[in-house]
């Protein structure tokens, strides 16, 4: 068993395809092409368009990767992959290539789950010195605009799902309000400056979920709630009514993320910590609400690592690797790409 492998990381699931080589702990080159402005104008991620931008830039930036880095390819000990969830098209990009790399290179490939794979965005933000008994076990929470989900975490590569969404991710349901408001797609980013100028108290919201005995989550009644809010307003909306639309929706939105936090701590006493990943953990003002509101220091990750990326894929991979060695390293090069979001067993193998 090699003690510092230097492992690739391949992320294609959605709209960013990424790439980045790590090496005991430290990456050493992310790289991210994004593709938000090939689908801004149909304020929504098209799969077809988005798997053949995949397919237009991923060997361009593998090359990238290398040159930066200073690295041959056969400098590289093992491979790690975004199995899914995600868009199939998009995914079997990311996947074809990695199975074609491994091949060629005859080096081990280790496909993971994406949604696993954010929390460790945070674990690479960690104060330096910061050790496993200092975080877990743990909370980690994933919220962006595919996921939210919350787990229960007794260590880096052990994930329990104790809650998710029912129906909209809560990123999701920011782009969607984010439409229906007129702004610019992604709507969180726009929704987020724009809330910065209202008075969150202005529109009163409905509490979601505030009568269920679990923890999951539910964001398609705030959403179906704006859109008649929207019909009663005057058209076009004043500055100062958008704004105050959107701080009273954002604030609405993050406080059911909050209190699901508050009650999965009293659910688990015992956790130290709580991580929170994915891309709606960029979003300032939710970071100051949970600063505020939670007992449990939350960690998040740097706002480089909050969107999808390959940094936080190929870490999860190192994390298996130091956890079971090379036997964690799956060699079977015939798995397939999987669209939704499922359990895995411990690692994601």
């Amino acid at each position: 068993m090699k003690e510092n492998p230097l492992i690739i990381g391949i992320e294609t699931s959605c709209d960013e395809t990424a790439l980045a080589l790590i090496q005991n702990g430290k990456i050493l080159v992310s790289l991210v092409s994004s593709q938000v402005k090939d689908h801004a104008k149909f304020g929504g991620v098209i799969p077809e368009i988005a798997a053949r931008k995949h397919l237009e830039v991923i060997s361009h930036l593998y090359e990238d990767l290398l040159l930066q880095a200073g690295v041959k390819e056969s400098d590289i000990d093992f491979i790690t992959v975004t199995q899914g969830p995600g868009l199939v098209g998009a995914l079997l990009v990311g996947n074809l290539f990695a199975k074609g790399l491994a091949a060629n290179l005859r080096i081990p490939l280790l496909p993971v789950n994406h949604v696993h794979a954010h929390v460790h965005g945070a674990l690479l933000s960690l104060e330096e010195g910061k050790k496993n008994e200092d975080i877990f076990p743990c909370l980690s929470l994933v919220v962006s605009g595919g996921h939210t989900n919350l787990f229960y975490m007794k260590s880096p590569i052990h994930f329990e799902l104790v809650s998710q969404s029912l129906d909209d991710a809560c990123g999701e349901c920011f782009d969607k309000v984010g439409k229906m408001l007129g702004l610019p797609y992604p709507g969180g980013p726009i929704i987020e400056k724009t809330a910065r100028k209202g008075d969150p108290t202005k529109f009163p919201m409905p509490k979601m979920m505030t009568k269920t005995k679990t923890l999951d989550f539910s964001y398609s009644g705030l959403k179906t709630h704006l859109y008649y809010l929207l019909k009663e307003q005057e058209t076009p909306l004043s500055e100062e009514t958008l704004a105050n639309i959107c701080a009273s929706f954002q604030d609405n939105a993050f406080e059911q993320l909050v209190r699901r936090l508050k009650q999965a701590c009293n659910l688990f006493p015992e956790v130290k910590s709580i991580l929170i990943a994915g891309g709606v953990a960029a979003n300032l003002r939710f970071r100051e609400l949970l600063s505020k509101d939670l007992k449990i220091p939350a960690i998040f990750p740097a706002l480089l690592y909050c969107s999808d990326n390959a940094a936080m894929v190929a870490a999860y991979g190192e994390a298996i690797y130091k956890a079971k060695g090379e036997a964690g390293l799956k060699q079977d090069l015939s798995f397939e790409s999987y669209s939704r979001y499922h359990e895995l067993p411990e690692g994601g193998l």
